[in-house]
């Protein structure tokens, strides 16, 4: 399946630079489609002669479509391997990127999305499995954070980069512009991506026909110690994510009457520290030689922050602001999370591991955001605030008790 590494004189990057590089596009790429829908939202409905709830179903159909295919992708990474998988599933990702681009209607905007959401189902997964092949052990959780915090410029790129796109050739140019990036991004991947690091011969994994693949499925699921990690993973990332992608520029306007500019600069400086905490993680989980106990240390303060945001309904705007960094600051566990759910499974079975993990980051993504709405929905004004962040603090409270139930998994035996 894989031919051999390019000899580092004809690139001038080591074949770990350039896996590393191509870990970092391929899931930037990611955050960039998910992301990309919102600067554009009002124009687009506008023109697909759709409501603005069409974006919320259209995102939908991004989710649902990476959720359905985790499983299959799981076997894939195993059988065939990330780097052979997620050249494959480039091209729905590009259809289903094109596909916007000429969508003459909400509801081929939405099966572009649901495509679109298929191609980049394996982007993160990919660089979970290819992060363990080539980064072991304790240097799993400081390449996957690095990974994830640099693949926030995506997230960056789907902004103001994409509006200024917009602005010039249209909604419509500028998502035909991604299709094609999204094509080269493919095969750059495909050119820089190795399986396996060259100086280890690749793990000997057992012969298993389609049956017995779909059977280890089953193992996955009786794996011991699985259920406090996705009981964590299940509220973990989708709090923050709720907070910073969701409720943090409302707050912002109606608790404090902060213009869109200002309310950018403070979500620009969120992403920022979350980056940074990212970034931070791995030395700090190789210095305490602990996942467990980081994890849990890191998410109690998470759940702090909520319930001072909850239980302080009108806070200064300097309070406000320095706890909702301090909250992105502190969520930097998930990669955590992610390494001790990969601890868990043989090599053979990491694909499939790995996608059961995600799984349910996938579903809690999808519900705290749901479930935050619905009671920032029925609230009366200015106490739909303390709900939703009370909501927020009392789910993750809720899942790091089941993660307390689980056993250490330290980096270092």
């Amino acid at each position: 399946m894989d031919g051999p590494a390019f000899p580092p004189a004809r690139t001038g990057l080591s074949p770990a630079t350039r896996l590393l590089l191509a870990l970092v596009v391929a899931t930037s790429a990611s955050q960039f489609h998910r992301a990309a829908l919102g600067v554009v939202g009002p124009e687009l409905a506008a023109d697909l002669g759709a409501g603005t709830a069409m974006l919320g179903a259209a995102n939908g159909a991004f989710f649902l479509a990476m959720g359905l295919a985790q499983i299959p992708v799981g076997l894939a990474l195993d059988r065939i391997g990330p780097r052979l998988t997620v050249a494959l599933l480039t091209l729905p990702a590009t259809l289903g990127a094109l596909a916007q681009a000429f969508a003459p209607d909400a509801g081929w905007f939405l099966a572009a999305r649901f495509l679109l959401g298929l191609g980049c189902a394996a982007s993160f997964m990919a660089s979970v499995v290819l992060s363990a092949r080539w980064y072991a052990g304790e240097g799993l959780t400081t390449a996957l954070a690095r990974v994830f915090a640099l693949s926030q410029a995506g997230i960056l790129l789907a902004g103001a980069p994409f509006a200024a796109a917009a602005g010039l050739i249209g909604w419509r140019g500028a998502y035909a512009v991604s299709a094609a990036l999204t094509l080269l991004l493919g095969l750059l991947w495909w050119v820089w991506v190795r399986d396996d690091p060259p100086h280890r011969p690749p793990p000997l994994r057992p012969a298993e026909t389609l049956g017995a693949a779909l059977l280890g499925q089953v193992t996955v699921w009786r794996t011991p110690g699985l259920l406090p990690v996705l009981a964590m993973h299940l509220v973990g990332y989708a709090s923050m994510a709720t907070v910073l992608a969701v409720w943090a520029g409302p707050y912002l306007a109606e608790v404090h009457g902060l213009a869109p500019g200002p309310r950018g600069v403070v979500l620009l400086v969120m992403g920022l520290t979350l980056s940074a905490g990212l970034l931070g993680v791995g030395p700090l989980e190789r210095w305490l030689n602990t996942r467990k106990w980081l994890v849990a240390g890191l998410a109690s303060g998470v759940v702090l922050v909520l319930a001072a945001l909850a239980l302080w309904p009108q806070p200064p705007l300097a309070v406000a602001v320095g706890l909702l960094v301090l909250l992105c600051l502190l969520s930097c566990y998930p990669v955590v999370v992610v390494a001790h759910g990969r601890s868990l499974f043989p090599d053979h079975l990491v694909g499939r591991g790995a996608t059961t993990v995600n799984l349910a980051q996938t579903a809690g993504s999808a519900a705290l955001p749901a479930l935050t709405g619905w009671a920032v929905a029925v609230a009366p004004g200015a106490a739909a605030w303390p709900i939703a962040f009370g909501t927020l603090a009392v789910a993750l409270a809720l899942g790091l008790l089941g993660y307390l139930t689980g056993r250490d998994a330290p980096p270092r035996p």
